[in-house]
């Protein structure tokens, strides 16, 4: 028999602690172990009870939720799902949280808590279970204070070397998208691609798994930290290198073509795979009006969705990667793209973008000096 997946509850509330062990004491394969009001306590709790899983409140007395999170990651890697409100601060304090480690979120609502978890219970219980399953590393220690956090990540990315005077240097073709797809574990897999794009790359189109009000927030952390420009996807807008676009949460994102141009498509259609915005949707719209001119990346996340999507991308011609196993925070939509026969190549994630700038130089069109 399998043993049931162990969870400690950290939050200040005593509603939220009481909701949040009655629904997980409701699953047959999970029980909550101890619960605590405070990171302090908690420290004790966790020592003694040893989870499997931590839900952690973001805001919460006597020291600040990401300061925990960050020195449980140093100390004691142990999967956590973050409690966040869905604010534009907790947004941004969700994203830090990612950084430092955390597998994934729930977006607690402000008012009318009780109901608002009890609606969220099946999301909470899945994103436990994926989180149980999921690979955490141990967190390197904080960076010097003399080096800002976006100065170091960019610079910690390789430059496109320039060409030596006199010779042609190899230019990005303008016609390639760069199409890619994640879930849990995605938006720092994302955040390493992007970072080491060049200023003229080519455009970037993406869908992350992530709620109505969060893909702002991301998209304009991941625009402070890369040389191209990294925007939330607006309907109707031309696609251009450059440019990342990101999927806005709670709608579906897919390109198309207007006369020689690509145009971002964003609407309400339904839920595909349970998901919205689906990578299914993203990738189907990429086979259809890129074909050849696609280069398809699966991230990190759990489930299938985007696989078949991504199969007819290679079948129209697109070239694909997936990220392997032991770089996934959970090895569950490459896995499956790579089953359905969709994959070229499978990588680790630090190596997925030079692969991608060696196939661009490899099909761009040389300068003429």
């Amino acid at each position: 028999m399998t043993s049931k997946i162990k969870v400690v509850v950290v939050d200040d509330s005593a509603l939220v602690r009481s909701l949040l062990t009655e629904i997980i004491n409701k699953q047959p394969d999970m029980i909550c172990v101890g619960s605590a009001s405070d990171p302090l306590a908690a420290r004790e709790v966790i020592r003694e009870r040893n989870p499997d899983v931590i839900t952690l409140d973001v805001e919460m007395p006597k020291m600040d939720g990401l300061e925990f999170l960050s020195r449980l990651m140093r100390l004691r890697p142990t999967p956590v799902v973050m409690v966040s409100t869905l604010t534009e601060q907790g947004a941004e304090t969700t994203l830090r949280a990612l950084e430092l480690g955390a597998v994934d979120f729930v977006a607690k609502p402000r008012i009318g808590v009780a109901a608002g978890l009890q609606q969220l219970a099946d999301d909470i219980v899945e994103k436990i279970r994926i989180a149980a399953r999921a690979h955490v590393r141990r967190l390197a220690p904080p960076a010097p204070a003399s080096a800002p956090l976006a100065t170091a990540t960019a610079s910690s990315a390789p430059a496109v070397a320039p060409a030596p005077p006199g010779s042609a240097a190899p230019r990005l073709s303008t016609e390639k998208v760069i199409c890619i797809g994640a879930s849990t574990g995605g938006t720092e897999a994302i955040k390493e691609i992007l970072v080491e794009l060049p200023p003229d790359a080519p455009a970037v189109v993406i869908t992350q798994h992530m709620p109505p009000g969060f893909t702002a927030s991301f998209a304009a952390r991941l625009d402070s930290l890369c040389r191209i420009r990294v925007a939330e996807a607006r309907d109707g807008e031309r696609i251009l290198p450059g440019h990342a676009y990101v999927a806005p949460g709670g709608r579906q994102f897919s390109i198309a073509r207007s006369g020689a141009n690509y145009v971002a498509v964003v609407d309400d259609s339904p839920p595909v795979n349970r998901h919205k915005p689906s990578v299914e949707v993203l990738f189907r719209s990429c086979a259809q009006v890129l074909g050849p001119n696609a280069i398809g990346v699966m991230l990190t996340g759990m489930g299938a969705d985007g696989a078949a999507a991504m199969k007819e991308m290679r079948d129209a011609g697109a070239f694909n990667i997936a990220q392997d196993e032991a770089s996934c925070v959970v090895f569950g939509m490459p896995k499956m793209a790579i089953q359905a026969g969709a994959v070229h190549e499978v990588l680790p994630l630090r190596q997925i973008a030079r692969v991608i700038m060696e196939r661009l130089a490899v099909a761009g069109v040389r300068h003429r000096i």
